[in-house]
């Protein structure tokens, strides 16, 4: 199984134009890594290339922040390394041959059930440090309210982070670690099976926006 993911974690790092373990390189007889490094050049022409998820983020940003000054062209970043399949987090937060990888921010292991995160500053309570965006839902006492400009100052600084937030675990000790965002895209389970009652439900992603699909398969 890891093996697996392991190769199509590979397939969407050369998709996106980014460096790959060496032990990776020359394992696809089909002449992937060539085909998709034309597809990275292709897609570089193109102005923005979202993932469903991240298209509704940045339509909210625009309908939310345009109109006030100073908060208009929050935009994402174009390209993303998209999470479209379990376990390909997992399995980019650690070192592709190790089994726990460490920064100055926090500590990750490998556990059983899947990865132990541990950061190097972890309060117990967000009281009097939360800040929320004022303009929508009430604020509750226990949080600090900011201006919508607050958060488009925030949101750019995130944007532009240094290149160690952008180092990807995975192929970080590598002589070329692979740097990016990435965009979470999951379908999430909204009814499990139930053997000889009905089958397993989920949310399903259509034409950028998730929809419920509640039908069971006879």
């Amino acid at each position: 199984m890891r093996n697996s993911l392991h190769r199509y974690i590979v397939l969407k790092l050369l998709a996106n134009g980014l460096p790959v373990p060496p032990r990776f390189e020359d394992h696809d007889r089909l002449g992937a890594p060539r085909l998709l490094s034309t597809y990275h050049h292709r897609l570089k022409r193109l102005d923005s290339i979202h993932c469903p998820a991240d298209a509704r983020i940045e339509t909210f940003l625009r309908r939310y922040f345009d109109r006030i000054k100073g908060c208009s062209a929050l935009r994402l970043p174009d390209l993303t390394v998209i999470l479209d399949r379990h376990g390909i987090a997992r399995e980019l937060s650690l070192p592709h041959d190790r089994d726990e990888y460490t920064n100055r921010f926090g500590s990750s292991y490998r556990v059983r059930n899947g990865v132990l995160h541990n950061p190097t500053n972890d309060r117990r309570t967000t009281e009097g440090t939360f800040h929320v965006t004022e303009g929508g839902l009430p604020v509750p006492r226990d949080k600090k309210a900011v201006p919508r400009i607050a958060f488009a100052a925030l949101f750019r600084h995130a944007m532009t982070p240094p290149r160690e937030l952008l180092q990807l675990p995975f192929s970080c000790h590598e002589e070329q670690p692979a740097e990016a965002f990435v965009s979470l895209l999951i379908r999430p389970v909204l009814c499990p099976e139930v053997q000889g009652w009905c089958e397993e439900r989920f949310a399903r992603q259509q034409s950028g926006f998730c929809r419920i699909d509640l039908r069971q398969r006879r």
